[in-house]
């Protein structure tokens, strides 16, 4: 199981910052308020349809589309259109100065499952603490991260300036899978079984999110949960 990767792209930041800094635009509140303390803001590119709303039960929409705020970044665009596999979100994430993102997991979210959340960090400072699975790293600006979501992560922005991510979730196919394990900078770890530990905690989060789908999933879960548990008794 990888559970990061500096892979060997990279976001050219000259042109990508100052298109970033010359305009005002509508960022909104991440929707998963339980899992931060301070400000978290998202400025969507590319959503489900290309809506305006990003709601989690469309997070798993199969019709993904540019949304405008795509456009006010020519730079970033170039990148994303570079890119030779199927993509899905994509989104400017900013974490503002003094603010926390709690330990949490995105279920499912990783390159063994056959998609790939990649970290651009396009504004960041040295005061950033991201860790994943209790490892600390760094990601400087303009380098490409593979992050396995699936695994418990949380940052803080420790520094006097906000922190923004153009973060990237697409589908793992041969292309990405090369530059995701054709890298000096990667670390392994065993492959998770599904243990009653993990369970509960996928559980939580998706109980957590609230929606009809994450409700629905988190029922799944519970059901297999307690067959797991019955087996061992």
């Amino acid at each position: 199981m990888v559970i990061y990767s500096r892979t060997k792209m990279s976001v050219s930041l000259i042109h990508a910052q100052p298109d970033l800094c010359n305009l005002s635009y509508n960022w909104t509140a991440h929707f998963n308020t339980l899992h931060y303390k301070g400000s978290w803001t998202v400025l969507p590119l590319r959503t489900p349809g290309g809506m305006d709303n990003i709601l989690p039960d469309l997070i798993n929409s199969d019709r993904f589309g540019d949304h405008p705020n795509m456009m006010l970044f020519p730079h970033i665009k170039s990148f994303i259109d570079g890119m030779k596999c199927e993509l899905m979100s994509v989104r400017l994430l900013r974490l503002a100065a003094g603010s926390v993102i709690k330990q949490h997991r995105d279920m499912e979210l990783a390159f063994e499952k056959g998609e790939a959340r990649l970290h651009i960090p396009i504004q960041t400072n040295a005061g950033v603490e991201f860790y994943i699975n209790d490892e600390r790293i760094i990601m400087n600006e303009g380098e490409c991260w593979y992050i396995n979501a699936n695994l418990p992560h949380r940052v803080t922005n420790n520094g006097n300036t906000d922190r923004i991510h153009l973060v990237i979730d697409c589908k793992v196919n041969a292309w990405l899978k090369q530059r995701i394990l054709n890298t000096d900078t990667i670390a392994h770890a065993p492959d998770e079984s599904r243990s009653p530990e993990l369970l509960k905690q996928m559980i939580i989060s998706l109980k957590a999110q609230g929606t009809d789908r994450s409700l629905q999933m988190a029922m799944e879960l519970q059901a297999e949960y307690n067959t797991l548990v019955n087996s061992q008794l």
